[in-house]
């Protein structure tokens, strides 16, 4: 997209739910640069399997990158635990959820709130551009910075807003929220399903194995995506991602639904 693109900003997505998975509410959290469109198929999913669902747009997504330059973490995390909240509230039980530094958050989430389960797609603790190590510097002398490409990915392209550059201002901001993150993780008590895409060429391995150290949660599976890029949500593996991840939520529900009465006196 260019600077001339008219396009309105993307809207949040949330559905009440329908049937006996109403009473379970999953909130899902976009990630760094994104906006609901990019996990859309995924809420679309839980949606139709009746869970409960709410995918909110954070602060300085979704239009230009110079508004994602005026936010930071905090901003970025207090929209989602808002939502998180608010769905908590009208459910039974609530997990999270997310894509890349939303998962990040949603493990924040975790970590300060008892949720029923964590569900991450290629979270970010940690970075394959070197740069986020001198950002807070170099932040002052370069406004922005290409993002990184996946030569090997189908996802499609999402309509997104104006991010052809990344703010490395926004970039520091990121860096900033994985060190909270992690520092965190040992409070996270709850099952966690993370899926790690083997060619992902944004986040690396190395997340997982922070996670896998750092994690307090003794119940933690892993899934490969063997045919899939960073932005996982949208890719080929898409369909097995979205049943592990109901079965996942269906699996750790702790409360069950009430019985039908019985048509025999």
């Amino acid at each position: 997209m260019t600077e001339s693109s008219m396009s309105p900003a993307p809207a949040a997505f949330s559905y009440p739910g329908h049937g006996p998975n109403a009473r379970i509410g999953v909130a899902i959290c976009h990630g760094f640069t994104g906006s609901p469109h990019s996990i859309l198929p995924w809420a679309e999913h839980l949606a139709a399997e009746g869970f409960a669902v709410s995918v909110p747009l954070l602060p300085g997504h979704g239009t230009h990158w110079r508004d994602l330059a005026r936010q930071n973490w905090q901003d970025w995390y207090a929209a989602f635990e808002t939502a998180y909240l608010d769905l908590a509230a009208r459910t039974s039980e609530c997990y999270v959820a997310g894509l890349s530094m939303g998962g990040t958050i949603a493990l924040r989430t975790a970590a300060r709130h008892t949720v029923a389960g964590v569900a991450a797609v290629n979270p970010g603790l940690s970075f394959y551009d070197r740069r986020v190590r001198i950002v807070g510097l170099l932040k002052y002398f370069q406004r922005t910075t290409t993002p990184l490409q996946e030569e090997n990915s189908t996802a499609s392209a999402t309509d997104d807003g104006d991010y052809s550059v990344t703010p490395l201002a926004a970039v520091h901001q990121l860096s900033r929220l994985f060190s909270a993150t992690l520092r965190q993780l040992p409070a996270v008590r709850c099952p966690v399903l993370v899926f790690k895409s083997d060619t992902d060429a944004v986040v690396p391995p190395s997340s997982v194995e922070l996670l896998r150290r750092r994690l307090g949660s003794r119940d933690l599976r892993v899934v490969r995506l063997p045919g899939s890029g960073h932005v996982a949500t949208l890719d080929v593996d898409a369909p097995l991602l979205f049943e592990e991840s109901a079965r996942f939520f269906l699996q750790h529900a702790r409360s069950t639904p009430p019985a039908a009465p019985s048509e025999n006196p």
